[in-house]
Order: structure tokens, then sequence, then C-alpha cells
């Protein structure tokens, strides 16, 4: 038998914590966490680097998150794609040469849960670029689950407080290709408080009223 220094294992194994902690869990735990936000899978944090792969109606893109950037807001996007939260979802806000924002669930239980689950602000390390992805807010702890992507360089919401979390690495044309015809009135942002039917209604509401909205099929994180 191969001799093993447990030491060096011990240490191995230290520092696997946060880089892929999926295997502590199972798919039934996922889905209890989705509809507990009180679960123990919340508390655990991102690893320091991670990419996600979203998959759209339209191509996928890549999003590449910096837990240093922002750790509380890496710590929740990695939980959540992690628990299928963004899964069957709609891009409901395309301001053409502004932002791209997604975040709310299909599925309005869901919503339900989470539409007020707000965390405290990060500090704005990196700026608002083209390319860049941050929480949607209303004012200085209220991020929930929207995110947006900048599709220019808006680095005049840096001062907003306005945090990146992280920047797609692959498919900015894709996240450019959404469609944009509808604006603000498929919801518009958390600012404009408008947001009620999509809360109430989800996919369903969003595909009969606006059929034209890109769909967010699944994200997943890429190991």
């Amino acid at each position: 038998m191969m001799n093993v220094h447990w030491g060096v294992l011990a240490t191995l194994a230290a520092a696997m914590v946060g880089v892929a902690c999926d295997g502590s869990w199972s798919p039934e735990d996922f889905h209890a966490a989705l509809m507990d936000p009180e679960h123990a899978i919340w508390d655990e944090p991102a690893p320091a680097v991670f990419q996600a792969r979203f998959e759209t109606s339209t191509g996928d893109f890549v999003m590449e998150v910096h837990r240093d950037w922002a750790p509380i807001g890496a710590d929740r996007l990695y939980n959540l794609v992690r628990t299928g939260f963004y899964d069957d979802s709609r891009f409901y806000r395309i301001r053409e040469g502004f932002i791209a924002q997604f975040g709310l669930p299909g599925d309005p239980a869901v919503t339900d849960l989470w539409y007020d689950r707000a965390m405290p602000d990060d500090p704005v390390v990196e700026s608002n670029g083209r390319g860049f992805v941050a929480y949607a807010m209303t004012g200085p702890d209220t991020r929930t689950t929207q995110l947006y992507i900048n599709l220019d360089d808006n680095s005049r919401l840096d001062d907003q407080g306005f945090a990146p979390i992280g920047r797609i690495i692959e498919g900015m044309d894709v996240v450019e290709r959404l469609y944009a015809g509808y604006d603000e009135t498929a919801g518009g942002g958390m600012r404009g408080g408008k947001q009620g039917k999509i809360r109430s209604g989800g996919n369903a509401h969003l595909d009969a009223e606006f059929p034209n909205l890109d769909r967010l099929i699944r994200a997943t994180i890429l190991k």
C-alpha cells in the first residue's frame, strides 16, 4: 500500500474548500435551498475566481466572477447558479447601448421568496465598463438577485454604488444580440417600480405579453 502522508492530504483537502463544493450536496439539497433562503448552502463562500456559463435562446456566454471585487455579491451569485435559480427565466430589460438585465425567476413562488431578500453592499472596486456585471439595486443595501451586464462604458454608475462582481469573457456578441425591442416596457428596472406583473405572473406573463424576449435556459458553474 502507498505510504500516505496525512498532513499533506489534509493541506490539499483544505485547499479544495470553496473550489468545488458541489460534491457535498445532492440535487435535492440544492432544490431545498432554492426554496429556503436560510439553508446552509447559502453560507458557502465562492471560490476566489469562478466561471459560470449561461445558455440562452440566442447562444451562450461565460461570466468570470472575482470574489475579491465583491465578495458578498460573488458568494450569492455562486449559490444562486448552483441551485438553478436562473434556469428557465427571461432577459426582461434590454436597453440598447446601456445594459442587459435579468434575474427574476420564471416561477412566481421562487420570486416571492427572494425578491426582497437584500444583502449588504460591497465597495466598488472595479468599474462598470463594457462587459462587466453588477447587481441591480434601488439604493444602499438593496441588492437581491437581479444582475445587469454593461453593454457600453457605464463608469458613471460607479459613484452610485454599483459594484461589479465579474465580467463576460466569452459570448459578449451573444449578450449584444439579446432582444431589445421592448426596452423598459417588459418590466424595467428595480427603481422603476413596475416589476409587479413579472413577480406575480413569471414566465407565463412575460411569454404571453412579450413573446420576443430571449430566454435564459440554464446557468452552470464551470469546473
